[in-house]
C-alpha cells in the first residue's frame, strides 16, 4: 500500500509555511572577511550579528599559523584522529586549550555543537537522569534526545526551582544511578549567564555532574577570556564537563571539553561524532592554538569588547529599547511579534546595518527580537550609525 502522498511534498509546504509566518531564515552571502565593516549581498555594511567577538578571525598571528601548518601538513588531516588522521598539531592543541584553562586534560571536536551531540548521549543511559535549563542550547537537547535517560527541566535559571527538582530526584525509587546537570553558561539569544556557582553547590549535594556550554563565554568572560568557570572562580572539581567551541570569540572553527584526563579518555572512546567524522584540517588546528596565544599576551581584545558592549548597551537602554536581561555582548533588541522583528532588521539593512532577527522556534512566539552582538574592533563612529538606524526603525514601529 502506497503512502497518501510522496514525503517531498511535505517540504515545500513546510517552507512555505514558514515564510507565510514570518518563521524562515533568509541567507545573506557575505562576500568580504568577517568585520565590522564588510560587503554583503553587494552593499558595504556594518556588521553587528556575528559570533567573531574579538575579530581573531583575521588576526595576523591566527592566520599565519594557519597558512604555515597548511603548508607543512597538509590541506586535510585524511581521516578520522581516531584511525590515522590524529596529528601532532590536534595534540598541540588539546594540551594548549588544557593550559589555558588550568585544567589536567582537553580534547577539541571538529564543531561545537558535535562535542555536545557527540558526549552528552554518552554520560547517562537508562536509570539515569539529565537535569536541564529550558533554554539550553539545541545541540545540548538533541544530544539529551538520544538517550534512554529520564530527563527533568528547570525555569530558566531559577535556582529554586532546580532545587525543587533536585528534591524531587532524591526521593526517586530506585535511586537513579547517575545524575548530570546541563546548563548554557551564557545564553546565545538573551546574552544572560548561568548562576554557575549555585548549580555547583546544588550538584555537589545531589552527587551529580555539572555539564557547561560556554561557547558563547570563552574569550569574553574571566581572566583573558578563560570563560565562566574562570568567570565564577570555581575549582576543576566543581564543574566537570567544561564545553566551548573555537567558532566564536576564538575565531576559527571547532569545539572542544576541558576537565579531567578521565574525561578526556572517556570522550574519544565514546563519542561517536568524534569517532568517525574526520580530524579538524591540521590548518585550523594551529590557527585555534595561535588564537588561545592571543588572547594570553593581547589583553586589549577582551577589554575593547566590554568597552563596546557598555557603549551600545546605555545607548540603546537610553532610546527605551528593552535589551532583556543582557550580561554579556549579546544585546537583545526586544520587538515582541516575529513579524515586527523582521520589519526592523529591514529598516536597518536600508540604513548599512547587518543585525538578525531571531524568531521562533529560537526563541518564544512572543519573544522576537533582533540580536545584536558587539565585537572589539566596533568603532564609536560605527556603532552610533548603528543606534541612529536602530532609533528611527525604532520609532517607526512604534518599540520606543
Amino acid at each position: 500500500m502506497k503512502a497518501t502522498r510522496h514525503p517531498t511534498k511535505y517540504l515545500g509546504e513546510e517552507y512555505r509555511r514558514l515564510v507565510r509566518e514570518h518563521l524562515n531564515w533568509e541567507l545573506k552571502e557575505l562576500q568580504t572577511a568577517n568585520e565590522p565593516v564588510c560587503k554583503v549581498d553587494g552593499r558595504q555594511v556594518i556588521l553587528l550579528c556575528a559570533n567573531n567577538y574579538l575579530n581573531l578571525s583575521t588576526h595576523p598571528k591566527v592566520v599565519d599559523a594557519m597558512l604555515e601548518a597548511t603548508k607543512k601538513y597538509g590541506a586535510g588531516a585524511g581521516s578520522d584522529r581516531s584511525i590515522s588522521g590524529n596529528m601532532t598539531v590536534h595534540e598541540e592543541l588539546d594540551r594548549r586549550l588544557a593550559r589555558f584553562k588550568n585544567a589536567p586534560a582537553s580534547l577539541t571536536y571538529q564543531t561545537g555543537f558535535m562535542a555536545n551531540e557527540g558526549l552528552v548521549p554518552q554520560l547517562c543511559g537508562r536509570g539515569d537522569l539529565f537535569v536541564s535549563d529550558e533554554l539550553n542550547h539545541g545541540s545540548i537537547i538533541d544530544g539529551v534526545r538520544l538517550t534512554k535517560a529520564d530527563r527533568a527541566i528547570f525555569k530558566h535559571k531559577d535556582v529554586e526551582d532546580l532545587a525543587r527538582v533536585m528534591d524531587e530526584v532524591a526521593k526517586h525509587d530506585p535511586p537513579y544511578n547517575h545524575i548530570w546537570i546541563l546548563t548554557d553558561g551564557v545564553f546565545s539569544m538573551d546574552g544572560d549567564l548561568a548562576p554557575l556557582p549555585e548549580i555547583a553547590k546544588l550538584a555537589e549535594e545531589a552527587g551529580a555532574g555539572v555539564y557547561v556550554d560556554d561557547a558563547h563565554g570563552e574569550g569574553v568572560l574571566g581572566e583573558d577570556g578563560r570563560g565562566i568557570v574562570s568567570h565564577f572562580h570555581l575549582r576543576r572539581d566543581q564543574v566537570h564537563v567544561e564545553m566551548g567551541t573555537f567558532s566564536k570569540a576564538f575565531g576559527v572553527i571547532g569545539g572542544h571539553i576541558t576537565g579531567g584526563e578521565d574525561l578526556r579518555n572517556f570522550a574519544y572512546n565514546k563519542s561517536r561524532s568524534w569517532l568517525l567524522s574526520g580530524g579538524v584540517p591540521p590548518g585550523v588546528a594551529a590557527a585555534c592554538t595561535a588564537a588561545i596565544d592571543v588572547l594570553e599576551t593581547e589583553p586589549q581584545h577582551v577589554q575593547q569588547v566590554w568597552q563596546n558592549r557598555e557603549y551600545f548597551l546605555t545607548a540603546m537602554q537610553d532610546l527605551g529599547f528593552d535589551t532583556g536581561n543582557s550580561e554579556t555582548p549579546i544585546v537583545p533588541v526586544m520587538c515582541g511579534e516575529s513579524k515586527k522583528a523582521k520589519e526592523l532588521a529591514d529598516f536597518i539593512w536600508q540604513k548599512g546595518i547587518f543585525a538578525l532577527p531571531i524568531v521562533f522556534p529560537m526563541v518564544a512566539r512572543d519573544k522576537a527580537r533582533i540580536r545584536a552582538q558587539l565585537c572589539t574592533k566596533h568603532t564609536k563612529e560605527q556603532l552610533d550609525r548603528a543606534i541612529c538606524a536602530f532609533e528611527e526603525g525604532g520609532k517607526k514601529l512604534d518599540l520606543i
